[in-house]
């Protein structure tokens, strides 16, 4: 299965499936172009901790040539650990879902 990982602007190492980019562009196929944003959002953006899932994080970041229908990307991000053959906890964080939205400025 072919996977992109990447780091986010917290440290944290960030995997992303073919799978799920594959499950993201099956509701929003006007989204295929944006591939290199997806990662970026992930890279560069803010994030912000859903209040019922702890480990379950929201990723967003503005770009302009998304108006004027959305102004952002928002890509969901599960954080998980899970045990090697020695006994050692491994990060095991992955994207789920993502798509574009109009968000509007906080004054």
């Amino acid at each position: 299965m072919k996977k992109w990982t990447i780091q986010d602007r917290y440290g944290n190492t960030i995997y992303f499936t073919k799978e799920r980019w594959d499950h993201i562009l099956e509701s929003r196929p006007e989204l295929e172009p944006l591939f290199d944003k997806f990662l970026e959002t992930v890279r560069t953006g803010h994030r912000k901790q859903d209040a019922l899932i702890p480990n379950e994080y929201r990723y967003f970041k503005q770009f302009d040539e998304l108006l004027p229908k959305n102004n952002h990307l928002v890509v969901i991000v599960v954080f998980k650990t899970q045990l090697d053959e020695m006994g050692n906890y491994l990060a095991n964080n992955f994207v789920v879902t993502g798509w574009a939205k109009y968000i509007i400025p906080k004054r």
